[in-house]
């Protein structure tokens, strides 16, 4: 299967989801987020550019831990070459192409604002299937 997706540049993004309160307070501390203020898992889905397919699903991690991180323990299931299309939580990792960071105290000019759309435009296919998989509750309920 590497051999097939190493044609395509694949599109990586992840997002985190609420889950009950830990009873056990080393649990407890793992799971809370402080950006979302709330005890959350961590899900990371990998699709094709032209958001036929979801390649990969990363789930139940927990939430504090970062995009980056979460890509990183979790890499070699691809070719090591293989390239990745990201948003800015990505950036720093060679693999992954990010949008142009705003520099501080400054403006991006209009051609790298330009640039920044193209990236947008071919990425957001990915945050369609978040949202479908929100939805459908695919990965989000708990079995009792």
């Amino acid at each position: 299967m590497k051999e097939i997706l190493t044609e395509y540049e694949l599109i990586v993004d992840s997002y985190e989801q609420v889950r009950e309160r830990p009873r056990d307070n080393k649990e407890q501390e793992k799971y809370y987020s402080g950006k979302a203020s709330k005890h959350t898992f961590k899900t990371q889905i990998i699709i094709l550019p032209d958001a036929s397919d979801i390649v990969d699903v990363i789930a139940g991690e927990p939430g504090p831990k970062s995009d980056i991180t979460l890509f990183r323990e979790n890499r070699e299931n691809f070719d090591p070459k293989h390239k990745f299309k990201g948003d800015l939580g990505y950036l720093g990792e060679d693999l992954i192409d990010t949008p142009i960071k705003t520099p501080r105290n400054s403006k991006l000019t209009i051609d790298q604002k330009k640039e920044n759309k193209e990236f947008s435009s071919k990425r957001v296919f990915v945050e369609h299937r978040i949202r479908s998989v929100k939805i459908f509750r695919v990965v989000q309920d708990r079995f009792r």
